[in-house]
């Protein structure tokens, strides 16, 4: 098993204009013939997902005798029961789509046993092991997401005895299914819930699965959420349902701002979500689905290096000058940066600046009618940014509207795409995080005095590696990255770095070329969160950017990643 660490302490790293250094159980079907064990005996299907282990108990093997058996005399049950050969199994997710298997051959002979493992998937693994011994962490990985029936069979030729045991497996990692933009909650219309606001420090249910066509059993749902109608500050948290409410939060509000966030975010087993108003006044919440996670679907994710498509302040992308109220550009997304033609969706960081009205901006398939949801919410003058994950068009394009009267520049950076041709796929339960996302994995405020990593103008090399995960990368880390603490504006960028920690803390590296593209802005005095794919370097490292004259602190929560393995 790998376990999860990020090295944050008073040890950390910041780096300015130079570098300045700081210092379950998962019950399986019986065998072919055999009846299954009584419904109480069954194990606790939710404790497998929450813990990691799956396990398949040694009473539910089924022994045979073999031809040759009562060669000397006695018959074949009594040689059988001679062995009393029984398989303990269990199985613990170790990545996205691979697991470390192991078996006991409780109560066997000591003599060698001959084992095949058939994962379920066309493939098998041969070994050998005497009878009342472990077989411990065979690995294998799946071809893809999925369910799975691991079957052993153990042979002791010496005793004529056979025992056969199934476990029910079911991989950590997801595939994308994009989806039309839909509005599953507005509190002011009464969709998805009741047509009030949500109390203060009170969440609210939404049912994901079997809304707008969205599966049973999905793993995860991305949604644009939007916090409106607010009269004083807080937050929204949004969580499984079932789970305990998290620490983290997807954003952050004032008192009579409308803020948007996109969310990728665990679906209970109930086929809930939770969406709690951690403010002093009630408000109301929006949240539009554009996608979700499901081991059946076909499109893993690969990561690029954020990448500008789009700025209409230069024309890059599309022509130059503000989009119009009202209006609507396209955008070439396939065949640019490596982006195959097969790509079914994209992820994106959309921002729009200096608008000259209050607005909201669409972002949406090509060759689609502009639905009635928004990805990003501005008002006059304002600069700011939003994840945004979209279906692309057949053409290979995406729609931006403008939903404002007055004009707007809008800039896009692409940080990835999702395509049956892509094998990352999505996790949010992991080694060491059983319970699964969200996770904080820092929060500046908290660091020793000497130790604030987000200097004016610097790099912060946050280290995402993990304990004993080998030579397995990440291909995205799903992070909801908060500016607090800020007196002036600026934005951040974000970027795989390409040293190792060893480098930091033994020399003084050249600072990485400084990114051109950004992940979210602010202002004086606002607290500001915004999703982000962030590609890893090859050593497991996120680079940090603050892009303004002024010091700020950053807090980072773990929503997921992207795992190839």
């Amino acid at each position: 098993m790998r376990s999860r660490r990020l090295v944050v302490s008073a040890a950390a790293l910041a780096v300015g204009a130079g570098f300045l250094p700081g210092t379950a159980q998962a019950a399986g079907p019986a065998a072919p013939g055999v009846s299954a064990p009584p419904p109480e005996s069954a194990p606790d299907e939710a404790a497998a997902s929450e813990s990691g282990t799956f396990r398949s108990p040694a009473e539910r093997t089924v022994r045979t005798a073999l031809p040759g058996a009562g060669a000397k005399g006695a018959s074949a049950q009594a040689s059988a029961d001679a062995s009393n050969l029984e398989l303990a199994m269990w199985a613990d997710i170790r990545t996205a789509r691979s697991v470390s298997f192991g078996v006991n051959l409780y109560n066997g002979a000591p003599v060698p046993h001959e084992v095949t493992i058939d994962w379920g998937d066309g493939t098998t693994h041969q070994a050998t092991t005497n009878g009342g011994e472990i077989l411990r962490d065979v690995r294998h990985t799946y071809p893809r997401p999925g369910d799975y029936t691991i079957t052993v069979t153990a042979t002791d030729s010496v005793n004529h005895v056979q025992a056969v045991n199934q476990l029910q497996f079911s991989t950590a990692g997801s595939f994308f299914v994009p989806h039309a933009p839909t509005r599953l909650l507005d509190t002011r219309a009464g969709t998805g819930a009741a047509k009030a606001k949500v109390g203060a420090y009170t969440p609210v249910r939404l049912k994901i699965a079997g809304s707008a066509k969205v599966p049973a059993g999905v793993a995860a749902v991305v949604l644009n959420v939007t916090v409106t109608n607010t009269t004083a500050a807080g937050h929204v948290s949004v969580y499984p349902s079932g789970r305990e409410r998290p620490e983290s939060s997807n954003l952050n509000y004032d008192a009579g701002q409308t803020v948007p966030n996109q969310v990728i975010v665990p679906v209970g087993k109930d086929g809930y979500i939770e969406l709690y108003n951690g403010g002093w006044k009630a408000v109301d919440l929006i949240a539009d689905v554009t996608g979700y996670f499901d081991r059946a679907a076909a499109d893993g994710y690969t990561s690029l290096n954020p990448v500008r498509f789009v700025d209409t302040r230069e024309g890059l992308g599309t022509a130059r000058g503000q989009v119009a109220g009202q209006g609507t550009f396209d955008v070439q997304i396939t065949g640019r940066s490596g982006i195959p033609a097969g790509a079914t969706a994209v992820a994106l960081n959309v921002t729009v600046t200096d608008p000259k009205q209050a607005g909201h901006l669409t972002v949406f398939p090509s060759g689609q009618t502009a639905p009635s949801t928004s990805n990003l919410n501005f008002t006059p003058g304002q600069t700011v940014a939003n994840s945004v994950i979209v279906p692309v068009g057949t053409d290979g394009r995406v729609n931006v509207r403008n939903g404002a009267w007055a004009g707007t520049d809008v800039i896009i950076d692409v940080v990835g795409y999702y395509g049956a041709g892509s094998k990352a796929a999505f996790t949010s339960t992991t080694p060491g995080i059983w319970k699964g996302a969200p996770w904080r994995l820092m929060d500046s405020r908290r660091l020793p005095a000497g130790s604030w990593p987000c200097l004016a103008g610097g790099y912060y090399p946050m280290n995402m590696d993990s304990m004993n995960r080998g030579d397995l990368p990440i291909e995205a880390y799903v992070l909801n990255l908060t500016v607090a603490g800020t007196t002036g504006a600026g934005h951040l960028s974000v970027a795989p770095d390409p040293y190792s920690m060893d480098a930091y803390r033994n020399g003084r590296p050249t600072p990485p070329p400084r990114p051109t593209t950004s992940a979210l802005n602010w202002t004086a005095g606002k607290d500001v969160s915004n999703l982000v794919q962030a590609k890893p370097g090859p050593h497991e490292i996120v680079d940090l950017w603050n892009q303004s004259t002024r010091e700020v602190h950053y807090v980072v929560d773990w929503f997921g990643e992207y795992d190839a393995y």
